[in-house]
This record gives C-alpha cells, sequence and structure tokens, in this order.
C-alpha cells in the first residue's frame, strides 16, 4: 500500500537570512483510478487509504448505488509503477447482478483533482442527482440539534485528524450522532474524498442512509459536500468555514440544516433553522456567550 505521508527535507529560510534544514512530513498524494465493472468511471486525486471506501463513497455520489446488497466486490485492479511494485492505484468496483452500470455520461473526461471533485462532470445536468433515500419528512423540529452539542463537534474532529498532525495537509470530515459520538472520521487532501470515505464507509457497514447525524467538515461548505451529504440521507452539515449560494439554495431544496462559521462560542445557520433546539441558558442569567436562543 501506499505511504499516507512522506518524508523529505527541506530549506527553511527566515526573514532574518537565517538557513535551517529540517524533515518534514508532507502529506501523501496519489492518482485513483475508479472501475465499475472493469470500465473507467473517474481518476481521483487522492491521499492513500480507505481506498474501497472512497470508491463506494464516490458510486453513492454518482448514484451508481445507494445499498450495500448492491456491491458485489471491490478489489485493487492491476498497476505496477517502474520497480514492478503495486501501486494500488485502480479500484474496481463490482456491481451485483441486475444492477445497472453508470451510464457513459456519468464518466469523468478529466481528472477529479484534490480541490474539486465535480470538475469534469460531462454536462450541467449531471452535477446535480437526486438522493435514493425519501425526501426527509416529518417535523424537523422534533429532531432538534442541541447547539451545545454543535460547537464542540470542530475541537472533536480537530482532535481527531492524525495525518493533519504530522503534515498539516489534509482535510477531514467527520459524522456524529446529534449527542456528539463521533460514529467515523476520515482524512484526505481533498475534501470531497474525505466525504467519500465517510458515506464509503457508512455503505459497506449497511448503515445508509445516516439519518440523524451531522456530517462536520473542517473546511467550507461547497455545493458537491451539501450533494453528498443529501444523498447519503444525512441530516445536517457543519463546516468550519462558509458556505456557497449553490450550497444553501441545496440544503434549502432538501430539507437539511447547513451551518457554517462553526468555531469558538457561536455558529450561523443558513438552512433548516428550524432543526436547532434552543440555547440553554442558565437560571437568571444569559446562555452561553455568542450562542442566542434563535441561530444566527
Amino acid at each position: 500500500m501506499a505511504r499516507v505521508s512522506t518524508r523529505h527535507r527541506t530549506l527553511q529560510i527566515q526573514a532574518d537570512g537565517r538557513r535551517r534544514e529540517r524533515t518534514e512530513y508532507l502529506a501523501g498524494e496519489q492518482p485513483l483510478e475508479i472501475r465499475v465493472g472493469g470500465r473507467s468511471l473517474a481518476v481521483t486525486m487522492r491521499t492513500p487509504g480507505h481506498d474501497f471506501e472512497l470508491a463506494a463513497g464516490f458510486c453513492v455520489s454518482e448514484s451508481v448505488v445507494h445499498a450495500t446488497d448492491q456491491i458485489a466486490q471491490i478489489s485493487y485492479g492491476p498497476g505496477v509503477d517502474e520497480h514492478g511494485q503495486a501501486t494500488y492505484n485502480i479500484v474496481d468496483v463490482t456491481l451485483a447482478p441486475g444492477v445497472a452500470p453508470p451510464p457513459a455520461s456519468a464518466e469523468r473526461s478529466v481528472y477529479t483533482s484534490s480541490s474539486c471533485g465535480i470538475c469534469g462532470t460531462s454536462s450541467i445536468e449531471a452535477v446535480t442527482k437526486e438522493s435514493a433515500f425519501a425526501a426527509l419528512d416529518g417535523d424537523p423540529s422534533q429532531a432538534r440539534l442541541s447547539p451545545e452539542v454543535l460547537l464542540t463537534l470542530p475541537d472533536a474532529l480537530r482532535a481527531g485528524q492524525s495525518q493533519f498532525e504530522r503534515t498539516g495537509g489534509t482535510h477531514a470530515a467527520g459524522v456524529f450522532t446529534a449527542g456528539g459520538e463521533l460514529l467515523c472520521l476520515r482524512e484526505d487532501v481533498g475534501r470531497h474524498n474525505a466525504v467519500d470515505k465517510i458515506v464509503g464507509w457508512a455503505l459497506l457497514a449497511d448503515r445508509l442512509p445516516l439519518r440523524s447525524t451531522v456530517l462536520q467538515v473542517s473546511g467550507r461548505a461547497s455545493f458537491e459536500l451539501v450533494q453528498k451529504a443529501h444523498l447519503a440521507g444525512i441530516e445536517a452539515l457543519a463546516a468550519v468555514s462558509a458556505p456557497s449560494t449553490l450550497a444553501v439554495e441545496l440544503a434549502q431544496e432538501s430539507g437539511m440544516t447547513l451551518i457554517g462559521f462553526s468555531r469558538g462560542d457561536r455558529l450561523t445557520v443558513y438552512a433548516g433553522a428550524e432543526r436547532i433546539a434552543p440555547a440553554v441558558r442558565s437560571p437568571g442569567g444569559p446562555g452561553r456567550p455568542g450562542t442566542p436562543g434563535a441561530p444566527e
């Protein structure tokens, strides 16, 4: 298996002209070709590790599968480096009998880079996808999320980022219960890959849809991350940075709760505010600073 992090000698030059050599760990980044039934679906730049989860999650994000029994097998394909060693940079997903393969229009015409997961999609219409799971139903206000719990998630995510601690070069995604229990955390140089690994974990563990959970991500909330969460049945997505306009619109249309700028002692709710419970306040005094009874 390819290494997740690599050591490199670097030369550090400070403002006063002092020079110092040091050894640093860098986050691994290698291409992974995802095939379905032997046919190439996409090539993504990823951090090696949890490759089967990544392939499975990508298939969910492309609406190829949505249930564990729709996949018969996942295996590494052929591929060697200049030294004849296996690269583990090809993963082939074999669909179960009767499951339709992805249409040719789903194939990515260019690399999916670390920063962009939908680049290379063959048409604009292919960007927006319908979830295989029923729309969020019932009264969202009955599935209340505690602001106090939500504010603990960024720190809980950060505490589990072992690759980031070593390299400073990976994004992270973690799925939590409404009570703040971490179910799964994955890291990758690509924020979309980290989420696909989470979704793939849930698919292979037969845990889709991920109802009554919160997906916490380390960066911004893009349209694609909201869509991936929606396709996995996740009801709330929280990010430490800002969402995009399309991310907010998709969250509103799909009935999701979308939270941005979740850091320190406050958070901003852009969609699905009815799912956020009032902040707990001490008797006779104000609540936690920056956490008003009504979400921002």
